[in-house]
């Protein structure tokens, strides 16, 4: 008999929704009923065909983020083969980021009719062409022109990701299923991004973003073979995500999550000069560190992806006060080294689950409109990278670390408060509401 992991990482039977039943021979949406645990609904896939298209959404996004953040890992030989300083090649993270966040907005509004499964393969096929052109780039102006296509497939691959795992699970399994598919940005974080640094060492860097590249294309046809096609979802357009947005909690929402991740990345971006102020830290001893961060992120994937789905309002505040606690505590490990250890890995926890609880909580405020709601959580992400590493700079210049430190986890904290507060109560049992 195939078991379905959605249905093994649960372990519990999942309540069905109330919503109208769909007899159609489509894939079937998160708004439609589901029956109890291990019966398919009409027109869902089998159990191992959703674990497979779920398996590839996973290579998915373990290609995208290795590419992501690739380029800090060889800042400076990148640097020194073209010629420019190291904060220039930095930039090239910004600038993907950018151009994720008018993705994240645009793209739906741009292929209004386009088959969301040939959109992800082609997406993916951008990113395949990014890393060829940064391999091969002569010049500084070639690397960002090819990382802007980066952040393109980037932002759009995160709009569309929901939007597909929401079609091949049952709506109280979402949590469950992009647990699968954020598991891939963990294990890039905590494997990819180092692999890469090893081989760039051994065979230079442009080798790297070589392989990236071909990872990357055959991902792109495992999608193309392993996800079923997938319609566009109702309500999506800029009209449409005007509305999605003047929904009921859901401004109050995303400018809470802007809190909450940027208050992480202000810690995040200067985690290693913070580790450094360590009484007998040295190199080796910020690695493990960071390792420990990245185990922990594992950990939270899983364990929050597991039970998010029946436990969302109490995850809503769990999750953003535990990132809080962490980031105080790493700011004041200097003081009390006794607690660094535990703190990064109980910080790395928190932030692994964190895109579980973001993504089920979005579906919960906007089941009509995930296509829409899933873009503009991206705008979130997108944006509170950004603030998060340029606020991080100042107050780390102006105040010190552990200042620094001790207010971004008050704003984290606070908008764990906030964002919990947007959930109706209706939603708080778990269930889509009758």
């Amino acid at each position: 008999m195939t078991t379905n992991p959605i249905d093994t990482a649960a372990g519990t039977t999942a309540a069905p929704t109330s919503a109208t039943t769909s007899a159609t021979t489509s894939v079937t949406t998160s708004a439609t009923t589901r029956p109890a645990q291990g019966t398919p609904a009409p027109g869902m896939l089998s159990p191992r065909r959703a674990g497979l298209a779920l398996a590839t959404m996973f290579l998915g996004s373990f290609s995208l983020v290795t590419a992501e953040f690739l380029p800090p890992g060889v800042l400076t030989p990148v640097a020194q083969d073209l010629g420019v300083s190291e904060g220039v090649v930095g930039l090239s993270v910004s600038v993907t980021a950018l151009t994720a966040l008018a993705t994240a907005l645009g793209l739906s509004s741009l292929f209004r009719n386009t088959d969301r499964r040939t959109l992800l393969v082609v997406l993916a096929l951008g990113a395949v062409a990014s890393n060829v052109l940064v391999a091969l780039a002569p010049g500084i102006v070639v690397l960002m022109a090819a990382r802007l296509l980066l952040g393109a497939a980037l932002g759009g691959y995160w709009s569309m990701s929901l939007v597909i795992a929401t079609q091949l699970v049952p709506a109280d399994r979402v949590g469950r299923g992009m647990m699968i598919v954020n598991g891939g940005t963990t294990v890039a974080t905590v494997a990819g991004v180092p692999l890469g640094v090893i081989l760039s060492a051994a065979a230079g860097w442009r080798v790297v973003f070589l392989v990236a590249a071909a990872v990357t294309a055959v991902t792109a046809v495992a999608m193309r073979v392993a996800l079923p096609p997938v319609a566009p979802s109702p309500g999506i357009g800029w009209s449409a995500t005007g509305r999605a947005l003047r929904s009921p909690g859901v401004a109050l929402g995303l400018l809470s999550l802007v809190a909450v991740i940027g208050g992480h990345f202000v810690g995040f971006t200067y985690v290693r000069p913070a580790l450094s102020l360590l009484p007998g830290s040295d190199v080796g001893t910020v690695a493990v560190l960071l390792a420990l961060f990245g185990v922990g992120g594992l950990v939270g994937n899983v364990v929050v992806g597991t039970v998010v789905d029946r436990h969302l309002p109490l995850m809503l505040l769990a999750v953003p006060v535990t990132i809080g606690a962490g980031v105080a505590a790493v700011g004041l490990a200097a003081a009390f080294p006794v607690v660094a250890y535990p703190a990064v890995v109980l910080w790395g926890t928190a932030f692994g689950g964190l895109l579980n609880v973001v993504q089920v909580w979005i579906t919960r405020l906007l089941p009509g409109q995930v296509e829409a709601g899933s873009g503009l959580v991206v705008v979130a992400f997108q944006t509170a990278i950004i603030l998060g590493s340029a606020v991080g700079g100042l107050g780390v210049d102006a105040v010190g670390v552990a200042w620094t430190y001790l207010v971004a986890a008050v704003v984290a904290v606070a908008g764990g408060v906030l964002v919990r507060s947007t959930l109706p109560r209706r939603n708080s049992d778990g269930v889509a509401p009758v």
